[in-house]
C-alpha cells in the first residue's frame, strides 16, 4: 500500500477550464472550517461547492473512476460512498491564499468517515507561484505533482498543507471517500 498515489491526466486541460468556469458561475464564498467557523490564519481561500452547480454529472462520473482505480491499486479501503459535495477552491495571491498543516478527518457526521482524499490540480503551473500542495504521510514531506489536470490521492488522516500562494490564483478540486472509521 503507498501513502500517496498519483493519477495523471485525470483531466484534461479542456476539462480543467470547465470546471474552473463552473465555480465561477455564482460568487465563490469564503472557505470555512467544520461546524461553520472561519479562521483566516488558519484557511484563506474562497470555494464553490459542484453540488450547487447544474450540469457536472460528468465530474463526479470522472472522480468516482479515478478514486475507484486509486482504491483497487493503492489502498484498499473499505470505501461506502461521497457524502460530501466537491469543492472547487480558488487560492489567490491577492489574498496570500493557504491552508496550514491540517487533516482531513473531522467531527463532523461526514468529517469523521473522510476516508480516501482527492486533489486534483486545476490550474496550470506557470499561472501561479506559491500554492504548492504538501504532504506529510510519513518521517519527510512531499510536494504533490503539478501538472494540470493531476489527481493526487491519500488517505483522510495524512497531515497536508497548501502554502501561501504569492502570485496569480492556484484553482483545485477536492473531495473525500467515505466509510466505516478507521480501526
Amino acid at each position: 500500500m503507498h501513502s500517496v498515489f498519483t493519477f495523471p491526466a485525470a483531466f484534461s486541460s479542456a476539462e480543467c477550464d470547465a470546471i474552473i468556469a463552473l465555480a465561477h458561475e455564482d460568487e465563490l464564498r469564503d472557505a470555512g472550517l467544520t461546524k461553520g467557523q472561519t479562521d483566516h490564519n488558519y484557511r484563506r481561500a474562497d470555494l464553490a461547492w459542484l453540488d450547487e452547480r447544474a450540469g457536472t454529472d460528468w465530474v463526479m462520473t470522472r472522480i468516482i473512476d479515478v478514486v475507484a482505480q486509486a482504491n483497487r491499486s493503492h489502498f484498499d479501503f473499505a470505501l461506502t460512498e461521497f457524502g460530501e459535495s466537491p469543492q472547487i477552491a480558488r487560492y489567490g495571491a491577492d489574498r496570500e491564499g493557504h491552508f496550514i498543516w491540517h487533516s482531513d478527518i473531522g467531527d463532523g457526521a461526514f468529517a469523521a468517515k473522510r476516508k480516501l482524499t482527492l486533489v486534483v490540480q486545476l490550474s496550470d503551473p506557470d499561472s501561479y507561484a506559491g500554492g504548492a500542495l504538501e504532504l506529510w504521510p510519513a518521517s519527510h514531506t512531499q510536494t504533490a505533482q503539478t501538472a494540470r489536470g493531476t489527481a493526487t490521492l491519500f488517505p483522510s488522516f495524512v497531515l497536508h498543507r497548501v502554502t501561501p500562494v504569492t502570485q496569480g490564483e492556484r484553482y483545485s478540486l477536492t473531495t473525500w471517500a467515505h466509510g466505516p472509521l478507521f480501526r
